[in-house]
């Protein structure tokens, strides 16, 4: 009877070590995302050679849809992307034209910067193409490691992600391969309080290859409003271009 007390102990106990990974993940992607969400940024991005700087405004209804609007420099003024489910398009101003992203682009880089077209897709998804593991934790984070679900079409091959206990969003996260090579880590922080949700306003992406050291690409939040209503025709191909102006 004892025996049977305890495995049924074991396998409870590691079935809600498992759920409490997952429910940890909601809760970032819920905090991240909300169910609407309006930000102005600014992104720099840094090489060994360069710096520049792109001001965007970016429009969202909860993990499906999003559309972008280029605000600066004035050369790409009016750039525009759309993302629908795993669908993404681009409209040129200069060239009058929409142009679909194919999937053989998706890890191409983001507006010169070290965030990937696939970033844009998959990011807001990981809790869909990712298993969870809570790895470890300390007082003031979780660690939780993230590795592709059997049949989902993603890019890393694991993500251990570093979690705020007091907010429930990332503090950091490392991006690995299929060989299990960091490629890049992510790091998040100045949180700040946008109404009733705290959002993390500073991002910095740093890449972790020889090929792209002295490389990094920041995020700056400069305004946020989440859960508002927002209009829904921005998130047709239509609007690529009405809203491009």
């Amino acid at each position: 009877m004892k025996v049977i007390i305890f495995l049924f102990s074991l396998f409870f106990g590691v079935s809600m070590y498992a759920m409490d990974a997952d429910l940890i993940i909601k809760k970032v992607e819920n905090n991240l995302n909300g169910k609407t969400a309006d930000i102005t940024m600014s992104m720099i991005v840094h090489t060994k050679r360069s710096k520049r700087t792109i001001n965007m405004q970016s429009l969202s209804i909860g993990n499906d849809k999003s559309f972008i609007k280029i605000l600066y420099p004035k050369k790409d003024y009016g750039i525009t992307f759309l993302k629908i489910d795993n669908k993404m398009w681009q409209y040129v101003p200069r060239i009058e034209r929409i142009i679909k992203i194919p999937s053989s682009m998706m890890l191409q880089s983001w507006m010169g910067s070290d965030f990937s077209n696939d970033d844009l897709v998959k990011e807001s998804s990981i809790s869909d193409d990712y298993n969870s593991k809570l790895k470890d934790e300390n007082k003031k984070d979780f660690i939780v490691e993230l590795k592709p679900k059997e049949d989902a079409a993603v890019v890393w091959g694991r993500i251990v992600m570093n979690i705020s206990k007091e907010y429930y969003l990332p503090v950091s996260v490392e991006y690995y391969d299929e060989d299990d090579i960091l490629i890049r880590v992510l790091n998040y922080s100045d949180i700040k309080k946008f109404k009733d949700k705290f959002y993390p306003t500073y991002w910095e992406l740093t890449p972790k290859t020889e090929d792209k050291k002295g490389h990094k690409t920041i995020m700056k939040i400069q305004s946020a409003a989440f859960d508002e209503d927002i209009d829904p025709s921005y998130f047709t191909k239509r609007a690529l271009k009405r809203y491009s102006r």
